[in-house]
C-alpha cells in the first residue's frame, strides 16, 4: 500500500503544473518561526517586565535596536532613540522611544507610522509582569514588518515605532506626536498594534475606520488570506468599551491623523503576572500579524488614489 501511495505522489508531481503547487501553499510574508522565537525572548524573565526607567526596559530597548539593525531598518537622523521625560504623580521619569525608518519607493516624503509599545508593568511583590501579549506581541510584529519590507519595499516611507511608557499614560506616543522628527504634515497614517497574540474566538478588532472615509472604504473592500474574523467596533458605535484613545493611536487621533488600531478583547491574564509566552496562541498570532501586513499593503497601494 505504501508503495502505491508513493507512485501516486510521483505521478501527481509530474502532472500538476508548478504554478498550481505554489497556489496550494500560502506565500510566507515573514519568518513565522522567528516571530515566535522573538516573542518568547522579549517576554522572558530576563527583561524583568520592561517597566519604563528600569533595567529590563533598557535591555528591551537594546534588543529592539539590535533587531532593527539586523533587519536593515535605518535610524532616523542617525539615531534610533528618541529621549523624553515626563511627570507622573509628582515623580519625574525618563523614557525612550525606538524609531526606525524604511524609505518608500514612490512617496518617500510621506510616512505611515507602524507602532507598538515595548514597556510593561515591571516587577510587583516579587512577581514579574512579562506582558507577552501586552505588548511584546505588537513589538515582535514590527520585526515581521521589517522582514517583509526587505523583499517588498513599501510605496510610502514607514516609521517603525516602538513606543515607551504606554502603560504610564501613552507618554511615548504623546511625545512623538508633538515632536515627530519627520514633520507632522508628513505623517499620513498610524497603524497601532497592542495585544494581538491570543483570542479564544479567533477574533481581531480594528478601530479607526469610523473616523476616516478613505480607511472605511479600504476596510470594506479588504479581503485577507487568514482564518481570523476581523471585526470593526469598540469605537463608540456598538455599546462596547471605546478603544479610540486606549493605546498609542490615541495621540495621533487627537491630532487628526488617521489611524487603525488592531487588538483583541481583554483576556483573564490582562495586566497580570500570568500574561506569559506560554499563553500565546502561536497560530492565531501568526495569522493576526499576516492580516495586519495585508491591511497595510492595501492602504499603501490605494492611499494616494483619491
Amino acid at each position: 500500500m505504501k508503495k502505491e501511495i508513493y507512485v501516486l505522489l510521483l505521478v501527481l508531481v509530474f502532472l500538476v503544473p508548478v504554478s498550481t503547487w505554489s497556489q496550494l501553499k500560502t506565500e510566507s510574508l515573514f519568518d513565522e518561526d522567528q516571530l515566535i522565537e522573538r516573542l518568547q525572548e522579549l517576554s522572558s524573565d530576563a527583561y524583568e517586565g520592561r517597566k519604563t526607567g528600569e533595567k529590563g526596559n533598557t535591555l528591551a530597548r537594546n534588543f529592539i535596536i539590535s533587531k532593527f539593525k539586523e533587519l536593515g531598518v535605518q535610524p532616523i537622523n542617525s539615531v534610533f532613540e528618541q529621549h523624553f521625560d515626563f511627570k507622573k504623580k509628582k515623580n519625574k521619569y525618563e523614557g525612550v522611544n525606538v524609531l526606525g525608518k524604511i524609505k518608500g519607493s514612490h512617496f518617500p516624503e510621506k510616512y505611515i507610522v507602524i507602532s507598538a509599545h515595548y514597556d510593561h508593568l515591571g516587577v510587583k511583590d516579587g512577581k514579574i509582569y512579562n506582558g507577552a501579549d501586552d505588548d511584546a506581541s505588537g513589538i515582535c510584529a514590527l520585526f515581521a514588518f521589517a522582514e517583509y519590507f526587505k523583499q517588498n519595499p513599501p510605496k510610502h516611507s514607514v516609521i517603525l515605532a516602538a513606543f515607551d511608557a504606554e502603560e504610564m499614560g501613552l507618554q511615548g506616543s504623546k511625545f512623538f506626536v508633538k515632536k515627530p522628527i519627520v514633520g507632522r504634515n508628513a505623517i499620513v497614517l498610524n497603524i497601532n498594534m497592542d495585544m494581538i497574540g491570543r483570542n479564544v474566538d479567533n477574533e481581531l478588532y480594528v478601530v479607526g475606520g469610523k473616523y476616516s472615509e478613505k480607511l472605511q472604504e479600504i476596510l470594506e473592500k479588504f479581503k485577507h488570506s487568514t482564518s481570523i474574523k476581523l471585526l470593526q467596533g469598540h469605537d463608540g458605535s456598538d455599546g462596547k468599551y471605546d478603544w479610540t484613545l486606549s493605546s498609542d493611536h490615541g495621540p495621533f487621533h487627537l491630532q487628526k491623523i488617521p489611524f487603525l488600531y488592531f487588538g483583541e478583547e481583554d483576556h483573564p491574564d490582562y495586566h497580570k503576572e500570568t500574561d506569559e509566552f506560554e499563553n500565546i496562541d502561536p497560530k492565531y498570532y501568526k495569522e493576526t500579524v499576516r492580516l495586519i501586513v495585508e491591511v497595510f499593503n492595501d492602504i499603501d497601494k490605494n492611499w494616494e488614489k483619491k
